[in-house]
């Protein structure tokens, strides 16, 4: 997608998101977060867009949120104030592409229904395995394109619409998977009707085990 193309689409979205699509998300969004809390330390939460997930981290958590659009991180700045949550140490406006954060920097990094909206995602994901700790997790919500069935055809019927609708329908797994330093660890289905998809990674150096794991996953369960 165009980066001019998001920032467009997330200044639309961005009085109404909540209330649309993210509340069709949240599901992932608390579960994803329950992940997270269990484990503590400091999150980065890539594309935190309004601060949907910011209320149900721990107040324990160190959370730094970024986000390209200035519009959402409005938002997201507003709740936090507004909610009193101490748990959130930075909001800040940045491109995934180029995380202005040191290698090795964090415990967990969340990308929760923000990778299949980013040009060039796979740079995302590079940029989002340097920054985690080894030993540490990355944890992805989102949807993923399916093989087959009627929900397969609308993907790809909605595919070419993607600078107007804001995300790729036509998202596939493979994208994330494809990071070689790191393995996948957990896939989950989650709701509404199965369409979202819940991925734990684990950042480390071991290339072969990720590569393998990540190959036999995507031959599995549809997303």
């Amino acid at each position: 997608m165009d980066i001019e193309a998001i920032r467009s689409s997330y200044s639309r979205w961005a009085p109404i998101y909540d209330r649309t699509f993210g509340a069709a998300t949240s599901i992932g969004r608390r579960r994803a977060v329950d992940y997270i809390n269990r484990r503590g330390g400091t999150v980065l939460e890539v594309g935190v867009g309004t601060g949907l997930s910011l209320e149900h981290y721990a107040p324990e958590m160190q959370v730094t949120g970024i986000d390209f659009s200035e519009e959402m991180l409005e938002k997201a700045v507003a709740k936090v104030k507004r909610l009193g949550l101490g748990q959130v140490r930075e909001l800040r406006q940045m491109d995934a592409r180029a995380l202005d954060f040191p290698d090795d920097h964090f415990d967990t990094v969340a990308a929760m229904h923000v990778l299949s909206v980013v040009p060039e995602p796979e740079k995302v994901m590079a940029e989002i395995a340097r920054v985690c700790k080894p030993g540490g997790k990355v944890v992805i919500t989102n949807h993923f394109a399916r093989e087959r069935g009627g929900l397969a055809l609308l993907e790809r019927v909605l595919a070419p619409l993607a600078n107007t609708i804001g995300w790729h329908s036509d998202f596939r797994i493979e994208t994330v998977l494809q990071e070689n330093t790191l393995t996948l660890e957990e896939r989950r289905t989650l709701p509404p009707l199965g369409m979202m998809t819940m991925l734990v990674l684990g950042a480390g150096p071991d290339q072969a085990a990720g590569q393998a794991v990540a190959g036999q996953a995507a031959d599995g369960n549809p997303a």
